[in-house]
C-alpha cells in the first residue's frame, strides 16, 4: 500500500550549500536547520561528514539541537565514509545514512574506473554496513536517469535486499523530461515488488538544468515516490534543486489532483525563504514563484481592478497561506484607474470622477518618465484643494 503523504526531504544545508555563494557556517546551519523544522521538513540532509571537518561539526550540532525531523549525512559507497557519518549522527534521535554510488556507464567508467559488478558488490557492501549502523539507509543510484535501465534496476535490487530503507533514483544532471522520470519510477516499481511488498519508499531529487525539476517531481509522484529531495528557493549545484516552496504549494493548491497530504507548515514558507536570502549571498528572483518579491506583486490595469473585485480573479493562493504579509498592486504606467483610486483612498484622498481622471492622465504621463513611482508622486497629482484640506491641522475639543 502507497502511503497518501509526501516525505520532504529538504538537501538546503548540502546539496544547496554546494551551489556557489552559498556557503555556511556550522551557526548558520543551525540556524537554517532551526527554520527548517519550523516549517516542518521530514528530513534534513544536514551535510556530508566526509567533505569537511566543518560539515562534520555542522551534522554533530543539529543532531543535538534538532529533535522533530530526521538528519541525514550524505556519504559515498566507502567504508570510511560511512563510518564518518554514523559518527557524526551519533546523538541524532533518529539518524539515517544516505549511500550514494553512481549508475551509469559514463561515470563508472570515466569517474570511478569500475566496472558494473565491481559496482553492484560496493552496493551491497556499503548498504549493509550502513544498516548494521543505523535503522534508517538510503541508497541513491546517481545519474539514475542516464544509466542502462536493465542495470539500474538490478542495482536497486541489490541495495534493496542489503537493506535500504528508501531508494532515491536522482535526475543528477536535470537531463531528464517528466514523462521519461515518471516511466522510470514505474518501471522500477513493476520490475521489483519487493520496494512495495517492504514498504521501501522511493524518492525523486532532480536538479534544474532544463528548468523541469518540479515538473519531474511531480511526474515521480504521479507514479509512486513518496519522497521529494527539495531546498528552500531551488538553491543548488548549477541550476540548482527542485524548490521545496514550489512542491509544497503544487500539492496543496492541486490538492484535487494530487490527494496527498505533507507535514509542511505553509505559513514558514516565505518566513524560511527570508532567512536563507538573509544567511547566504543573495535572495530569489523576483519572478520566483511563490516567494519571489513579484509572486504576489501585480501592475497591469486589468489585473489590478480583477483583483480589487476579487482576488481569485489573478491569485491561486493568498498571500497569506506562505506567510507573505499582503499581496501589491505596483502602480506603473500599466495600471488603471481602479488601483490609482485605491491607492489614493489608502493615502486619505477620495476623488470626483472627473478629478480621477484628470489625475490619472498626469500619473501616465508621469509612469512614462518615471521608473519608480512612490507615495509622495500620486500626492502630487491630488487637487490642490484636496491636497490642502488633508493637511489642515485639525482642532482640539474644549
Amino acid at each position: 500500500m502507497i502511503p497518501n503523504s509526501i516525505v520532504f526531504f529538504d538537501t538546503t544545508l548540502r546539496d544547496g550549500e554546494q551551489s556557489p555563494g552559498c556557503s555556511m557556517t556550522t551557526q548558520e546551519k543551525l540556524t537554517m536547520a532551526h527554520a527548517l523544522e519550523e516549517l516542518g521538513v521530514d528530513i534534513i540532509e544536514a551535510g556530508f561528514a566526509m567533505a569537511s571537518e566543518g560539515d562534520y561539526a555542522a551534522i554533530a550540532t543539529i543532531t543535538q539541537a534538532i529533535r522533530k525531523p530526521r538528519i541525514t549525512s550524505l556519504a559515498r559507497a566507502k567504508t570510511e565514509d560511512i563510518e564518518m557519518a554514523a559518527r557524526a549522527l551519533h546523538f541524532a534521535d533518529r539518524a539515517r545514512i544516505h549511500v550514494f554510488l553512481a549508475a551509469s556507464d559514463l561515470h563508472l567508467e570515466y569517474k570511478l574506473k569500475m566496472s558494473r559488478q565491481q559496482a553492484l558488490d560496493q552496493t551491497a557492501e556499503s548498504v549493509r554496513l550502513a544498516r548494521s549502523l543505523v535503522d534508517d539507509v538510503e541508497f541513491s543510484p546517481e545519474d539514475a536517469t542516464r544509466s542502462d535501465r536493465d542495470f539500474l534496476v538490478e542495482m536497486v535490487r541489490v541495495a534493496v535486499e542489503a537493506g535500504a530503507t528508501t531508494i532515491n533514483m536522482p535526475d543528477t544532471v536535470g537531463y531528464s523530461t517528466p514523462e521519461e522520470y515518471g516511466r522510470m519510477f514505474a518501471e522500477v516499481r513493476e520490475r521489483i515488488p519487493a520496494i512495495d511488498e517492504q514498504g521501501v519508499i522511493l524518492s525523486a531529487h532532480c536538479h534544474d538544468d532544463l528548468g523541469l525539476a518540479v515538473a519531474n517531481s511531480l511526474a515521480a509522484i504521479q507514479n509512486g515516490a513518496r519522497q521529494v529531495e527539495c531546498t528552500i528557493n531551488g538553491i543548488g549545484e548549477r541550476a540548482g534543486n527542485a524548490a521545496l516552496e514550489e512542491l509544497a504549494a503544487v500539492l496543496y493548491v492541486r490538492a484535487d489532483r494530487y490527494h496527498l497530504t505533507s507535514s509542511i507548515n505553509l505559513g514558514q514558507i516565505y518566513p524560511t525563504s527570508q532567512i536563507l536570502g538573509q544567511i547566504i549571498t543573495f535572495r530569489p528572483s523576483p519572478n520566483k514563484a511563490v516567494v519571489g518579491d513579484n509572486a504576489f506583486a501585480h501592475e497591469s490595469g486589468i489585473h489590478q481592478h480583477g483583483m480589487l473585485a476579487n482576488p481569485l480573479c489573478y491569485e491561486i493562493m493568498t498571500p497569506a497561506l506562505v506567510g507573505v504579509a499582503k499581496t501589491h498592486l505596483v502602480l506603473g504606467k500599466h495600471s488603471g484607474r481602479a488601483a490609482l483610486r485605491h491607492r489614493l483612498e489608502q493615502l486619505g484622498f477620495t476623488l470626483t470622477r472627473d478629478e480621477l481622471q484628470h489625475a490619472y492622465y498626469r500619473f501616465v504621463a508621469l509612469a512614462d518618465r518615471k521608473k519608480n513611482i512612490y507615495d509622495y508622486d500620486l500626492v502630487s497629482l491630488v487637487p490642490d484643494q484636496l491636497r490642502e484640506r488633508r493637511m489642515e491641522p485639525v482642532s482640539e475639543l474644549g
